[in-house]
């Protein structure tokens, strides 16, 4: 009984010591959260993929705008005003709107895609663009997008 009782114990012991183990960065979690992993700059993103139309990934950066509906995609900087998009797979979660300018860790795909002018206008008007900036969107634009399945918003 003795030999019963102190198994338990002990895998009991082991598995909350793994569970805390996971956890890899402190704040504000959303989604599936970020676990412990490789993490890349919104700037190295084209070099993990390298060749690949799409890799799974972890990455760090610097949120420049959410969408204003609803929180349903951001934009984290990359370099020379460039910005990568991210969405939030299955639409399973939003982010506040208001954390422009906070450091985000992100969990998912990151994809090369080519993005349609409806598409474009649509992420301008949700965005809260203006009529003219909308206007002047009249070619597809061949990017690296991010499908998220977590995010940690950083302390």
């Amino acid at each position: 009984m003795k030999k019963l009782i102190l198994s338990t114990a002990i895998c009991l012991l082991s598995t909350f010591a793994f569970a805390q183990n996971q956890v890899a960065f402190e704040g504000k979690s959303f989604g599936e959260g970020v676990k412990k992993g490789e993490v890349f700059t919104t700037a190295a993103i084209a070099t993990k993929l390298g060749d690949s139309t799409k890799a799974n990934m972890k990455v760090m950066g610097e949120v420049v705008s959410v969408c204003q509906s609803k929180g349903c995609f951001m934009y984290l900087a990359i370099a020379n005003g460039e910005t990568l998009y991210v969405n939030f797979k299955d639409y399973a979660f939003f982010m506040p709107k208001d954390i422009a300018g906070k450091k985000v860790v992100i969990d998912g795909f990151a994809e090369r895609k080519i993005t349609s002018v409806e598409d474009l206008k649509h992420y301008a008007e949700d965005a809260k663009k203006s009529a003219e900036e909308i206007a002047k969107i009249t070619k597809p634009k061949k990017e690296i997008v991010f499908e998220a399945k977590g995010v940690v918003i950083l302390d």
